[in-house]
């Protein structure tokens, strides 16, 4: 029953990052942050493998995806800096997001909720491609929505990554107690010998 619990247990919380993953890759997509899309598409396809693990017991999968969840909560916890602007961090020099390859920032800047975005017409400061905006009004700033999104990845991942060492676990102490595969030879077993409980008399014939 324990292994049951782990399992299902770990199953759910599996579910929970793919759906979490998914919505996160879809404002991802819209504001053109390829680090963090390439980064999702990634954690993707580890926890979709932690999944398969889990249901068809397979230990290094599960391994594999606990490794993965490490360097998940690395990277959210990155992300949670950058946007925070800790250290040299600035979100105003670097566009470390898109690869330097444009100037978009995160879906939520001008589509959080109460933002009121209002164009600057005939700004200098633009490229020839890109139009200048001013976003007020903002009930909860963009920063701070995507902090909350890094927290709750890495929330999930700490619970991810304790469950999966837990039914790793019990998945190897199960194949070290039971070894199907060489039947009752594995544990030296001998069948018995037949012994001959006849005697031999000897014959005598008379002459």
């Amino acid at each position: 029953m324990g292994k049951c619990d782990g399992r299902c247990t770990l199953l759910v919380i599996c579910s929970l990052q793919l759906v979490a993953a998914l919505q996160r890759q879809v404002f991802d997509f819209l504001g053109y942050q390829w680090a963090p899309i390439l980064a999702n598409f990634l954690h993707i396809v580890a926890v979709i493998l932690g999944m398969f693990g889990t249901v068809q017991f397979r230990f290094r999968y599960l391994i594999f995806y606990a490794i993965w969840l490490v360097l998940w909560v690395g990277w959210n916890s990155f992300i949670i800096c950058f946007y925070l602007e800790v250290g040299n961090l600035s979100q105003d020099t670097d566009f470390l997001m898109t690869f330097n390859t444009s100037l978009h920032r995160s879906w939520w800047m001008e589509h959080g909720p109460g933002c009121l975005v209002t164009p600057v017409l005939d700004s200098r400061i633009a490229p020839d491609d890109h139009h200048v905006i001013t976003v007020s009004g903002c009930l909860l700033d963009y920063q701070y929505i995507e902090v909350l999104s890094s927290a709750i990845q890495i929330l999930l991942a700490l619970f991810g990554f304790v469950y999966a060492c837990y039914v790793s676990k019990v998945f190897q102490d199960d194949e070290d107690s039971f070894d199907f595969i060489g039947g009752f030879d594995s544990y030296g077993y001998q069948p018995p010998q037949k012994s001959s409980h006849l005697q031999l008399q000897p014959l005598y014939t008379a002459g």
